[in-house]
């Protein structure tokens, strides 16, 4: 990326880049990520926001509940329900937080 980039844009780098880290693929099949891989992902980049990352049975539910196609591989897109999955309950936590914040100035 060049130039300046607002944390919005740093933000979604970072979680593409994180994605092809694990995923697999080539131009002419797109990329995606293995059962194998994603449990890695899960233990290596999620361990302090997600319980049993190192649960193997755990992590092929989540796969299991993410692969809406049923194709065994965790496309883009499901990734990113992955990543809502996870954002919006840290964003009520914020808020809350915030809110709590407020009220004991």
């Amino acid at each position: 990326m060049s130039g300046e980039s607002s944390e919005l844009e740093w933000a979604l780098h970072v979680l593409v880049k994180n994605y092809d880290k694990y995923a697999s693929g080539c131009c002419k099949r797109p990329r995606r990520i293995s059962k194998k891989d994603f449990r890695k992902m899960l233990s290596r980049e999620l361990n302090h926001m997600l319980t049993d990352t190192g649960n193997k049975r755990a992590a092929d539910k989540l796969i299991c509940d993410l692969d809406e196609n049923k194709d065994g591989l965790i496309s883009f897109d499901e990734y990113w329900t992955l990543i809502g999955g996870i954002a919006s309950p840290i964003a009520c936590l914020i808020r809350q937080q915030e809110h709590g914040t407020k009220f004991t100035k």
